[in-house]
């Protein structure tokens, strides 16, 4: 019977322990130095604007340097297949020309497409944690401010996914 019961106990530990490292894997993560977009292969840090990441079930981590590489995994035919996480960071907190950390969950930011502010690509996606932060931003720069669920492929410029990138990192 004492084994029987430390054998359950130590298989709930082991079950806590499994949970704990795979919510660990799912958080969000700041980039390294060198760290490069997982699309195409620019540098995540040489760039202003806001950055995004997935973190898959496996515990792989793919960066983006511009939000539309994020919505291009989003929205592409693998659609949220093994994405455990989304994050953006939140541009009401960071610094548009050296964004550093604050990252926020995609799913609860706010968005203001189509603004002047340029990014790695050109004009980009600004994100923010708060509506207010998001509004006052679209005041300054320009574009229209929406809820993540809100945002729709044809709103988006997608199709600039080079070649390379689906078959170099097909989700799983």
């Amino acid at each position: 019977m004492k084994f029987a019961r430390y054998a359950a106990a130590l298989g709930a530990c082991l079950l806590l322990a499994a949970c704990g490292q795979a919510a660990r894997s799912l958080a969000a993560s700041e980039p390294a130095d060198d760290a490069v977009c997982a699309l195409d292969g620019m540098s995540i840090r040489d760039y202003p604007g806001p950055k995004a990441q997935i973190a898959y079930h496996g515990g792989r981590v793919d960066f983006f340097c511009s939000l539309s590489e994020l919505f291009e995994v989003l929205f592409g035919e693998d659609g949220l297949q093994g994405v455990g996480a989304s994050y953006v960071q939140d541009m009401g907190q960071a610094d548009w020309h050296r964004p550093r950390g604050h990252w926020i969950d995609a799913r609860s930011a706010w968005y203001v497409l189509d603004s002047r502010a340029e990014g790695a690509m050109g004009p980009t996606i600004g994100t923010f944690a708060r509506q207010e932060d998001a509004q006052a931003f679209a005041r300054r720069e320009g574009g229209r401010v929406l809820a993540f669920a809100a945002i729709r492929p044809a709103m988006l410029k997608l199709g600039t996914q080079p070649a390379h990138g689906a078959g170099d990192n097909a989700m799983h």
